[in-house]
C-alpha cells in the first residue's frame, strides 16, 4: 500500500474529480478541485491531489505566479537546473514568473498540494522516467538528471 493512501478522501478539501483539463500535461493520474474558479478574480486557487509516480510535465508560468502550499503527503519540486526539493506537508514553494519546473508525487507516496496561480502556463515537455526514478527523498540527483535534451 502507498503511503498517505488517505489523501485519495481529501485532507481540508476533496480530491475532486479525475484531471481531464489539463491530463495530457501530466505523468499518471492527478485529481482537480476547484476552490475559486471566477473570472472576476484574477488567481485561481485548487487543490491538486497527484497518486504515487504522478508529476506534471515542465512548465513555465507566464504573467503571474505560482504557490504551492503542501496539505498531505509527499512530493518533489525541481526548478530546471537545480536538484529537486522533497516536499511535505506544511512546506511552501513560491515559483516566480518565467521559471521552468515540474512538481509531483514521489515514487511511493499519494501528494496534495494547494496551488495558487496567476498568469497562463506554458506547458512543456515532461519529466524523463530515467530523471525522476533516480530522485531519492534527500532531493539528490547527478547532474545529467537535472539537464534534458
Amino acid at each position: 500500500m502507498a503511503k498517505y493512501e488517505e489523501l485519495k478522501n481529501g485532507v481540508i478539501f476533496p480530491p475532486g474529480e479525475k484531471n481531464v483539463v489539463t491530463a495530457e500535461f501530466f505523468t499518471g493520474q492527478s485529481y482537480l478541485h476547484l476552490l475559486i474558479n471566477d473570472p472576476a478574480i484574477s488567481v485561481g486557487v485548487a487543490t491538486v491531489t497527484f497518486e504515487p509516480m504522478c508529476r506534471n510535465n515542465w512548465h513555465i508560468h507566464h504573467g503571474g505566479f505560482q504557490l504551492l502550499l503542501v496539505t498531505g503527503g509527499e512530493g518533489w519540486y525541481q526548478e530546471e537546473g537545480q536538484p529537486a526539493r522533497f516536499l511535505k506537508i506544511g512546506d511552501v514553494v513560491t515559483i516566480y514568473e518565467g521559471i521552468k519546473h515540474w512538481h509531483g508525487a514521489t515514487k511511493d507516496s499519494w501528494f496534495e498540494h494547494i496551488a495558487i496561480t496567476s498568469g497562463t502556463a506554458e506547458w512543456l515537455e515532461a519529466v524523463s522516467e530515467e530523471s525522476y526514478l533516480q530522485l531519492d527523498k534527500r532531493g539528490e540527483n547527478d547532474e545529467k538528471t537535472n539537464s534534458r535534451s
